[in-house]
This record gives structure tokens, sequence and C-alpha cells, in this order.
């Protein structure tokens, strides 16, 4: 039986983790801390207390007194790090959270991790426990590709191009140096754009299904022929899996869909994807009265093009041979499928986007 802490385990990935990990380790203990800022929802977790090996924690990752004392009396020996600020856009305008989160509470967390794990109780000294710290960064660090260029892998040189993606590179290199310097038992992940369940509404997929409910524009930055690669987040939950179970500490994993898909291409897929939900399901006319279908016309008809952002990345493309090889990992959602069953959660989960929504920016 595994004992885990799961930091920023009430966002979007962390709380599709804890769902996959509960649902496949039923025999495991399982702990989220999380600061439920903005971004973070303890609804998220609902009915998960019935599992009597979940618990969940209100706390910051900064305060390293509670880590300390959560590794050592709950006796952790599995740290999964999500909590992080991941919005671009925030990160333009708002920087200063994303250093304090991302660098100083990564650093925080492996501080404590080292101090738990590695230094022993107070006054004692040793080699220190089996543990794993498992740190979730992003395809950004890389910075941007070409139209040409090939997918980043693991060697790919960091230059990030964002507050955001800059704040994650620091935190990969400080999760590398306890490894490297201190003997902490560490894994990394980079992965590509996540979409599915729970996901917050000011990311793209969310922002464009819950604005054509809604009749508002959707907002497409620049020429819109920027690409990502996009993984089904349970995909993304397999991946963690296998690198907790099999990933040799120190290595880094690269974690994709091997999708990529231009911005505007994903807006007119989206819309279609709408437009056939509302032919083929004459209720939703009635909860969703002013979204485009409902008057005959297409959701591509909100379509709007915007400024672009300041930086933008050009392209992102992931390759996942590592983790293919090494760890027999593919993603098993096909694109197609993950998007209706998005589309479909989103649908089926009104209560929940209206009031992230209804809170104050």
């Amino acid at each position: 039986m595994a004992n885990l802490l799961v930091t920023g385990g009430a966002g979007f990935i962390g709380t599709n983790f804890v769902r996959y990990w509960l649902a496949n380790h039923p025999q495991d203990r399982l702990l989220v801390l999380d600061a439920l800022t903005y971004a973070g929802n303890q609804a998220n977790l609902a009915g998960l207390d019935q599992h009597r090996t979940f618990r969940f924690i209100h706390g910051d990752i900064g305060d390293y007194d509670l880590v300390c004392h959560l590794l050592r009396e709950e006796q952790i020996d599995t740290l999964v790090h999500f909590a992080a600020e991941s919005h671009v856009d925030r990160s333009i305008h708002g920087p200063d959270a994303f250093i304090h989160t991302n660098i100083v509470g990564t650093h925080t967390l492996l501080k404590a991790a080292k101090a738990v794990w590695l230094d022993g109780q107070p006054g004692q000294t040793g080699p220190g426990r089996p543990h794993r710290f498992h740190h979730v960064s992003t395809d950004e660090v890389y910075g941007s590709l070409g139209p040409h260029d090939a997918p980043f892998t693991e060697t790919t040189p960091y230059a990030p191009n964002s507050p955001y993606s800059a704040s994650k590179a620091a935190s990969d290199h400080l999760v590398r140096a306890y490894h490297h310097t201190y003997g902490l038992n560490t894994t990394i992940s980079n992965c590509s754009n996540n979409y599915g369940p729970y996901q917050f509404p000011e990311k793209l997929i969310p922002l464009l299904i819950v604005h054509i409910l809604n009749s508002k524009s959707l907002p497409v930055y620049g020429d819109g022929l920027n690409v990502r690669d996009w993984l089904y987040v349970d995909d993304h939950n397999q991946a963690i899996e296998r690198i907790l179970q099999q990933g040799i500490p120190g290595e880094v994993y690269n974690v994709g869909g091997d999708n990529e898909w231009k911005n505007i291409d994903i807006v007119h897929l989206i819309c279609q994807e709408m437009d056939l939900a509302f032919a083929n399901t004459p209720a939703l006319a009635a909860r969703y009265p002013a979204a485009p279908p409902v008057a005959g016309k297409s959701a591509a008809s909100l379509i709007t093009f915007v400024q672009d952002r300041l930086g933008h990345d050009r392209r992102y493309a992931i390759d996942a041979t590592k983790l293919a090889h090494t760890l027999d990992y593919q993603p098993r959602e096909a694109f197609a499928t993950g998007l209706r069953k998005t589309i479909a959660w989103y649908l089926a989960n009104e209560a929940w986007w209206r009031e992230i929504m209804a809170r104050p920016a």
C-alpha cells in the first residue's frame, strides 16, 4: 500500500488524477493538499470522502511546517506535485503569483521532502526511507517550434517565452538539482495540452463550449494558426501512473497525445460537435435557448479573431518515444471520442461551470 500526497488535487488535472488513482488503486491512502485558489474547487472532489483512504487538507504548498507534518505524520512515501499557476494570460498580467507558487512553492516542497525523507527525524541521520517526488510540468518550457521542426524531446534545450513557462522551467531545474545534489528520488513529466472534465472554463476547449451555450463570441488569437498537441487528461494520468511505478529516479518523461491541431481547426471542430449535439438532443434547446443552433445558425457564427497574445508561441509538439519505449505507454483515447466525452460532461454539469464563472475574476 502506498501513501500519496497530491498537491493541487482540487484543480483540473489533479482532480482527474485523484479520481483515476482511487478507482485503480483503492488500497492506497491518498491525501490532497490544495490552497483552493481561483482554479481549485473542493466541489471537484465531491463524493470521494466515501473512500476511507481519502482525505482533503486545505493548505498551501508554501507552508513548510504543514508539509513536513503531513509527510511525517501521514507516512507519505509518494508526492505527486500538480499545484501550479498555469494560465499564460494571467502570467502576462500578474507574474508575481507564478513566481511565488511555481518556484517558491515547489522549492518549499522539495525542502520538506528532503528534511523528512532523507534527513530523518530530528537528531537522526541515515540514508532515508523509500520515496518518490513526481513533478508535473509542461511542454511550454521548451519554447516554440517552427512548422517543420521536430517535436520536443527530453533533451530539447529549455527556452521558455512567458512568465508562466519560465516559472515552470525554474521549478523543473530545482527538482533536478535536488535529485543530483541531495539524492532525492525525483521524476519529472512534461506534458502537452490536456483536455477533459473539470477543466477551468478560461482554457480553450471549455471556454468554447460554454461560450457557445451562452452565445458569446469565440475569441481566436491572431490568425488562429498556432499549433498545440492535445492529450486527454486520463491518458496523462495513465502516464503518471507508469512513471510512478516504473520510472527511473532522476529521469524526465515527455507525455504527448501525438495529436497536433491548429487552434482555428479546434474551434471549428468544437463548433461542429456542438451543432451536432443540439441536432441530436432537442432538449438542449430549452436549457440553452441563446445558443446559435437553436436559431438555426452554426456555432461557428460566433468566431471572432482578436489581437494576438504577447509572446504567443507558434507551435508545441511532443515526442513521447521515450515513454512509449521504456514504460510501454500509449494514449488510449482517440481525440474524437475524448472531445465528445468532454462536451457531454460540460452539458451534463451546467451547475458546476456556472458556479465557477459567477466567481469574481
